[in-house]
């Protein structure tokens, strides 16, 4: 798992304001919001960037 944004912009190659905006868009469904923090699973992530690759 992956807490916060800024650790997931860096997996995903973006800047935190860009993952912030992507989430806030709903460009990355499986981010879920826990509290005030936001997580994701690595693999997740990962098998959608590069399914749609």
């Amino acid at each position: 798992m992956i807490w916060g944004t800024e650790d997931i912009a860096k997996l995903i190659g973006r800047t935190e304001r860009q993952t912030y905006h992507m989430i806030k868009s709903g460009h990355l469904p499986m981010v879920k919001q826990v509290g005030e923090r936001y997580v994701a699973s690595r693999q997740k992530l990962i098998a959608f960037f590069t399914e749609a690759a």
